[in-house]
Parts: structure tokens; C-alpha cells; sequence
């Protein structure tokens, strides 16, 4: 698998029928190991081991409705109220990082109104805080690291 741009971690894998799966710490279970997947358990890594999010408010893959359309995020950290504090896009490394994937957390955030938004491929990540009162966005070096609420 491509090497990120992200810390390294210890990751479980396991093969079977030539497939390899990682194990999602998140989701309890081996997942198929394609390159999104590669990105998004770095990802989970990085909030968890870095920027010290508990487990416990972690949400991988599941899915919601925008304008009657299922969709799926990647990943969803909540605060401890049960609102939404992050929203991460994962791509591929092989992605482009463009207006197309940061139109598509725009769309997912019209339904969750997160604090912050996070799109990476693993290589490059942009990170932006919202503002929904004015209706706004700005960009950050990086994401705050968790603080119980």
C-alpha cells in the first residue's frame, strides 16, 4: 500500500480467499483493504492515538439522506452531547482533492452542521472550521485536538 502522510500505527491485517482486510478499530471487525480504506484507518488512527478523540464518539461509514439520495460518510466525530464536531471525507491517494469532494462534505454538512470538516486522500488534508451563523468557512493548519464538553 502507498505510504501517507500520516503517523505510522500497528494495524491487523488478515487474508483470506487472496483478499486482505485491516481490522476497523471503530467498527470492531476486518474490513477489504482498498486504497479508501488504507486512508480512512489512517485517519481513525490519527484521532485517536493524535488529536486524542475517544472511541467511543467515533462513527465510520454510515449512512444518511440528502435530498432523498443515501449517501455514506467516512467519518463522523461527535461531541459528547450527541452533536456533530467532525466530519472526514476520505479519498483514495490516487484522488485529486478538488472542488467536487469539498462540494460533496458541503453537502453531508447541509444534514450533520459540524464544527469542523476534514478532506484528505492521505496525502494532502485540508481542514476548515464552519461558521453557521454567518454561514461561513476558514481554513486551518489542523484540527483542535478533543476537549470534553
Amino acid at each position: 500500500m502507498q505510504e501517507l502522510n500520516f503517523p505510522k500505527f500497528e494495524y491487523r491485517f488478515k487474508s483470506t480467499e487472496n483478499k486482505v482486510s485491516i481490522f476497523d478499530v471503530i467498527r470492531k471487525k476486518f474490513i477489504i483493504l482498498q486504497p479508501e480504506e488504507w486512508v480512512r484507518q489512517h485517519c481513525v488512527h490519527y484521532l485517536i492515538n493524535n488529536k486524542k478523540f475517544p472511541k467511543t464518539l467515533i462513527n465510520v461509514e454510515k449512512e444518511l439522506t440528502i435530498n432523498g439520495l443515501k449517501k455514506r460518510y467516512d467519518i463522523v466525530v461527535f461531541n459528547s452531547d450527541g452533536s456533530i464536531h467532525l466530519i472526514v471525507e476520505c479519498k483514495s491517494h490516487s484522488v485529486q482533492i478538488d472542488q467536487t469532494t469539498f462540494d460533496q462534505i458541503a453537502r453531508y454538512n447541509l444534514v450533520l452542521n459540524a464544527s469542523y470538516l476534514m478532506v484528505t486522500n492521505g496525502l494532502n488534508h485540508y481542514y476548515c472550521e464552519m461558521d453557521m451563523k454567518s454561514e461561513r468557512y476558514s481554513f486551518l493548519e489542523d484540527i483542535p485536538n478533543y476537549t470534553k464538553i
